[in-house]
């Protein structure tokens, strides 16, 4: 009994004095990781959808958090079915490489092909990265016009937020 009492003491001051030891160095804090709200995406898509009605455009938006999850759709009226999935695409794309999926069109056009191997990216302009304190915290993906019209949409979206 002896030899217990005394490695679970042991184990305990050890415990405590990790944890004190942590407690000073910031290691001991919970982690904090900022996200795109559903709130958020609301107000992006919405602000979207505004830039694209007002200019008559039928366009599919979808907002993702940094992971590439979808958390918010919208498709206006009439939008071809096909946009769906563009638009999930590109927002997909721009958060996993936290950049505009135009950076990926333009390097495909100069030549570099191997981000054709890359998996579930969409080189084509549309996807923009949303950004809060310096890092990356979601996109907004838009699809149905040109791409450059796709772009000036999501624009509108991430100007909706002023996170940056």
């Amino acid at each position: 009994m002896r030899g217990r009492a005394a490695s679970v003491s042991v184990a305990s001051v050890v415990s405590v004095a990790l944890a004190l030891l942590l407690a000073g160095t910031g290691w001991g804090e919970p982690l904090r990781k900022m996200s795109v709200s559903l709130e958020d995406a609301r107000k992006a898509a919405a602000a979207a959808a505004t830039e694209a009605k007002k200019n008559k455009w039928n366009m599919a938006i979808a907002v993702v958090d940094d992971g590439g999850h979808l958390i918010y759709f919208e498709r206006i009226d009439e939008t071809q079915f096909g946009s769906i999935d563009i638009a999930i695409g590109k927002a997909r794309a721009a958060a996993s490489l936290k950049r505009p999926t135009k950076a990926l069109e333009d390097a495909l056009n100069g030549g570099q092909y191997a981000i054709l191997s890359f998996p579930n990216i969409l080189p084509r302009e549309g996807g923009l990265p949303i950004i809060a304190d310096g890092k990356v915290v979601g996109a907004i993906g838009v699809s149905g016009g040109k791409s450059s019209e796709d772009a000036q949409v999501a624009k509108a979206g991430v100007d909706a937020l002023a996170l940056k």
